[in-house]
């Protein structure tokens, strides 16, 4: 079951990388509803995020915490949402998302197109919060 995923995790395509360890890592959403929306998977692939084992499943939202506390410390924001969707890309993963308003986490809202320069930033500012 590969997907676009599996060629981030595999450096095979690039992404701006937050945190990483044995099993997870996190990176910045391509196509962001906000600044800072934060994309956190396994590197297991596993399309369904309830089909993880109990373990893993903890170990992945532990994970999240961890990178959500980052987030919210780099990006300013009332709150940082999460949201679990799971329809445009099969691969489990969990949606960090700065929040200023309940409009933030609308995933029909239109994406931000952001320049290399602007993903950097927030990027740098993420991983040194």
């Amino acid at each position: 079951m590969s997907s676009i995923f599996t060629k981030i995790i595999n450096r095979e395509i690039p992404a701006y990388f937050i945190a990483e360890d044995e099993n997870h890592i996190a990176f910045l959403d391509a196509m962001p509803l906000v600044e800072g929306h934060t994309l956190v998977i396994p590197k297991r692939e596993v399309d369904l995020i309830f089909d993880l084992e109990q373990d893993a499943f903890r170990d992945l939202w532990a994970f999240a915490q961890q990178v959500a506390k980052k987030v919210g410390k780099a990006i300013p924001c009332v709150r940082v949402g999460v949201a679990v969707v799971g329809l445009e890309v099969p691969h489990a993963h969990i949606h960090l998302v700065p929040l200023n308003s309940m409009g933030d986490l609308n995933f029909g809202n239109p994406r931000l197109k952001l320049s290399d320069e602007e993903y950097l930033g927030i990027q740098d500012a993420i991983i040194n919060a």
